[in-house]
């Protein structure tokens, strides 16, 4: 385990890159530094450390706190050396007698209006302000500190303690800015200012409100920046600074942030965005950055437990005693009901390594390939679409891509809340601040999206399409391309299938794909849809970005094939700055894929059928694999219906809370024999268990993430695994107690077996990724020693990109006079997916309840104002939420959240589903709304039922011996 005490290096401002350099004399030595170095960030280079406060390498230099001065031979003056740029043959002085004086008398005027209660501050030891003290010499303020001499001062303010996470202390701000710069160049939310002149002047979170009243996102950026404890987390006020730190990766949405662990022994201090993490380069959100505490809940699971019916108490057992239970049970189904009888789910929060025993168990264990994940619910036809497209089934381009590109279409995706890091990283590019001029954006989403307007950042267009046309608009946008001139012909006839693109560009041409004749299906003006394709097609350099809302849809694999057509007849694959990019919703959702998750496939997106990859998979696991592919989760849930399907092995997923029309899955869920659960809280699914395997929370993993870049980062542990085990010693266990004996010793075991059998890893290693960071599959002997960062750079994998016609088929969830009303889903900031790990963290503040969003016309038509209750009625069922009247909504489109299990927002989702894939229509449900009185039916159902199982767990507990569940040794 790689331990990182020693505070990471600041160069007081960013890098430059440029091919041109100068050469300087800095105290005596001659440096050489990049064209428009600082003079701050050369003096580091040549071993000097020039004293700064407002200066840091995250933010651009600003030149407020006056610390930084240099003497410049030839030069009058003092100028600060974090603003001023290296020159050739400059000869610079950093530390003079009157450098000395200057700086002393500027730490005199800071510390005079600031407490000097360091002893007892909760930044000591973390404190720049305290280490400017020493370095400049300071001994004595000769004007007093605060009140001493009868002056003003600001030592009396009250501190801002509204914010969950962090307070604000502005007795003890310094007015450097940095908190404001951060949460303008990194966050980009423009939430702080500075308020007053002169000496009044303040920080303020919006016009003078406290930060949870302000527009302030809790990202955590302005604490990071502020160099004193006038920002500072509450846990460190509370446990003091940390003694060691783990380098480790969020375990939250797809960006995959990395993150510096702070601990005291097995305690977790504060959790720090790790500044040289690739896919996030020191920025964080809210939930990364502060949303943890939910791994030592005292909801936790923490001892095996099985029962014989879901009525039954549960019953605290040990380890063997659960896992010999469950094979048991597992064993008797398949002897009764046949090899195919069983099944299991991986999980996109686990670990590669973890997901793929599961799946390995699953297929060598069980013999049956009845094996799914939960992109099956949101990114198969991502697989698919791309896969059939380019040949491979992964994201194009790395986030850090983004800074090259002209244009940024964004599809069915809201970055700011579902993926904020890089939402922030994409809004920097549109500023402006990155190659060139600002970016020019393009929004593809039925709702007014955070995106269209924010501070600095204004959709040039909005294409606000009726839910379930996405196929519609980009047949439209191609029309245009094809019709107008704009395809790269040069570029399709290099890299593409020619025999395809022709039957596509006559497909497309058709006047009945043109902008015009798609207005009436899609709402959108033919003239926004013409201009936006110009714009795209114009570049030089379009990206593709899009989301859930371009996935879950009847037609979903049909528009990924769509993007993939557009990108490519536009020549905007295979470089920077370009490219098609699937943002993936959890933190190893694409790792979960190449695993070997999907029935059909074995790891690296390989055909269970293929004879030659099975031979493969055959020797080195020691069995004979089924060359039919299994199961999908839905087919699962039909067969357990229809009594075939009995048993399940689901290891950290909730498919009763997020999978759609709820009633049919419970009704699956309730009709098997055994379901076994490995989770770290009793979740929806685990309430119709009758086995619950206490899962590890991602800070006592030890394995890797592979995000939506494709790139494999390290997870380490930084604390034991609460329940003794972690999760891939379950799933060992089980195996053996199974009779298919699995040996293990160490996650990085696993992962050598992984790069054994699967080419595109094949260049994976623990050793890589400490030496290199991360790593991007393809990784192996034909790539560079990191990977791949572009894809598709000199051709497609599959050889020719092909084309593929996309004909629009309007969805079956029509609106008709009974539903009148289209209901869209998706995410909030503060709440992740279903809301187990959040809801048990205080996020909950900022949204405590799933709540439905309509436009204020069908509001006023039904007679609903703010906060009331109002029923949403589909085919599939009824559930009851408060209105949220918003015009971010289009008329005759409403929309909510799915993150807490009483709303029943999946209740009313119906089985429509991705033609290709079987992926959920979440994103079309035909409803009606109307203003009610009470819950619904199934509300008051789940509240009863759920309360049974929460007292069923408590008698379990209540009635368990302490050792019950501690592993045999």
């Amino acid at each position: 385990m790689l331990y990182h005490h020693n505070p990471e290096i600041d160069h007081g401002t960013p890098a430059v890159i440029s091919s041109e350099t100068v050469t300087l004399e800095i105290d005596g030595a001659d440096i050489t530094v990049p064209k428009g170095t600082s003079l701050m960030r050369a003096a580091l280079d040549a071993g000097v450390q020039v004293p700064k406060l407002c200066a840091t390498d995250s933010l651009d230099p600003f030149g407020s706190c006056r610390l930084c001065l240099v003497e410049i031979e030839g030069r009058r003056g003092y100028p600060a050396s974090c603003t001023t740029p290296a020159e050739a043959g400059m000869k610079v002085r950093t530390q003079t007698p009157k450098l000395q004086q200057l700086r002393k008398g500027v730490m005199e005027l800071y510390i005079s209006d600031h407490p000097l209660d360091c002893l007892t501050c909760a930044a000591n030891g973390d404190c720049e302000l305290q280490d400017m003290a020493g370095v400049t010499g300071l001994r004595e303020v000769r004007y007093g500190v605060g009140a001493q001499y009868g002056g003003k001062h600001h030592l009396g303010l009250q501190k801002d303690e509204s914010n969950p996470y962090f307070t604000y202390d502005p007795a003890k701000c310094i007015v450097c800015n940095r908190c404001v710069r951060a949460c303008e160049e990194t966050q980009g939310t423009f939430a702080l200012t500075i308020s007053g002149r002169g000496f009044e002047s303040r920080v303020s979170a919006g016009q003078d409100q406290s930060f949870m009243e302000s527009d302030c996102v809790s990202c955590g950026a302005c604490v990071q920046a502020c160099p004193t404890a006038t920002l500072q987390e509450k846990s460190v006020i509370m446990l003091g600074q940390a003694e060691h730190s783990v380098i480790t990766t969020c375990a939250y949405c797809g960006v995959g942030c990395g993150f510096k662990a702070e601990m005291k022994g097995n305690e977790v201090v504060r959790m720090v965005p790790w500044k040289d993490g690739k896919a996030n380069e020191g920025h964080s959100c809210v939930k990364g950055r502060f949303a943890w505490g939910y791994t030592t809940h005292k909801d936790r699971i923490t001892k095996p437990m099985i029962r014989d019916r879901i009525t039954d108490p549960w019953r605290e057992v040990s380890w063997d005693e659960a896992i010999g239970y469950a094979a048991r049970r597992f064993r008797e189904i398949q002897a009764t009901h046949g090899r195919d009888s069983v099944g299991g789910i991986t999980s996109s929060r686990c670990t590669n390594e973890e997901t793929y025993l599961v799946q390995k168990l699953v297929r060598a264990a069980f013999g049956t390939n009845n094996v799914d994940t939960c992109a099956r619910v949101c990114h198969s036809p991502t697989g698919y679409g791309l896969g059939q497209t380019f040949g491979t089934s992964a994201g194009t381009q790395t986030f850090q891509s983004v800074d090259h590109a002209d244009v940024i279409m964004v599809i069915g995706a809201n970055p700011s809340d579902a993926h904020p890091v890089f939402a922030s990283r994409m809004k920097k590019r549109l500023r402006g601040k990155g190659h060139g001029d600002g970016a020019r954006l393009i929004v593809v989403d039925p709702r007014r999206i955070d995106l269209v307007s924010s501070p600095h950042v204004r959709a040039e267009h909005h294409l606000a399409l009726r839910p379930g046309t996405n196929v519609a608009i980009i047949t439209a946008l191609a029309h245009v391309v094809v019709n107008e001139g704009l395809v790269n012909e040069a570029y399709v006839a290099e890299r593409c299938d020619a025999r395809s693109f022709e039957q596509w560009r006559e497909f497309v041409g058709r006047e009945e794909n043109s902008p015009e004749a798609l207005e009436i299906s899609t709402g959108v003006p033919a003239a926004e849809v013409r201009a936006a394709a110009r714009l795209y097609a114009a570049g030089p350099n379009s990206a593709i970005y899009y989301g859930l809302g371009v996935t879950e849809h009847a037609q979903g694999s049909t528009m990924v094939m769509g993007i993939a057509n557009l990108a490519m007849a536009c020549g905007m694959v295979g470089r920077e700055g370009v490219g098609v990019n699937p943002l993936r919703g959890q933190n190893n959702v694409q790792g979960s894929c190449d695993m070997g998750s999907f029935p059909h496939e074995l790891p690296g997106y390989r055909h269970i059928s293929d004879t030659t990859v099975r031979t493969q998979f055959e020797a080195a696991w020691g069995v004979e694999l089924n060359p039919e592919p299994g199961l999908r989760i839905p087919n699962m849930f039909e067969a357990a219906i229809g009594g075939t399907f009995k048993g399940l092995y689901c290891q950290g997923e909730d498919i009763a809370q997020s999978d759609p029309n709820t009633q049919h899955v419970s009704q699956a869920l309730g009709a098997m024999e055994c379901i076994v659960v490995q989770d770290i809280f009793l979740n929806e699914t685990a309430k119709f268990a009758h086995v619950l395997l206490p899962g590890s929370s991602f800070l006592e993993k030890d394995g890797t993430f592979t995000n939506a870049e494709r790139r494999i980062s390290r997870v380490r542990q930084v604390m034991p695994p609460m329940p003794g085990l972690a999760d891939w010693e379950v799933t060992v266990r089980l195996s053996n107690a199974l009779g298919y004996p699995m040996h293990y010793d160490h996650p990085e075991q696993i992962m050598q077996e992984i790069a054994e059998l699967t080419p595109s890893f094949r260049g994976v290693s623990y050793e890589a990724i400490e030496r290199l960071g991360s790593l991007q599959w393809p990784c192996n002997e034909s790539t560079p020693a990191a990977g791949t960062a572009i894809m598709h750079e000199g051709g497609f994998v599959r050889g020719k990109g092909r084309f593929f016609i996309t004909q629009y088929i309007p969805s079956d969830e029509k609106v008709t006079r009974r539903f009148p009303l289209l209901l869209t889903t998706g995410r909030i900031l503060s709440q992740y997916n279903v809301g187990a790990q959040t809801r048990r963290t205080p996020n909950n503040l900022w949204h405590d309840e799933d709540r439905l969003e309509l436009h204020p016309e069908d509001a006023k038509e039904r007679g609903v104002v703010e906060g009331d209750w109002v029923g949403i009625t589909s085919r599939a069922g009824q559930t009851v939420l408060r209105a949220k009247v918003s015009d971010r909504m289009q008329p005759g489109v409403v929309y909510t959240t799915f993150h807490f299990p009483e709303s029943g927002a999946n209740v009313i989702t119906t089985d429509s589903s991705d033609w290709a894939t079987n992926c959920p229509e979440y994103k079309v449900t035909a409803v009606q709304v109307n203003k009610v009185a009470q819950h619904s039916d199934w509300q008051r159902d789940y509240a009863a039922f759920n309360q049974q199982q929460l007292d069923l767990l408590a008698h379990a507990q209540e009635q368990a011996p302490a050792d019950v569940g501690v592993p045999a040794k």
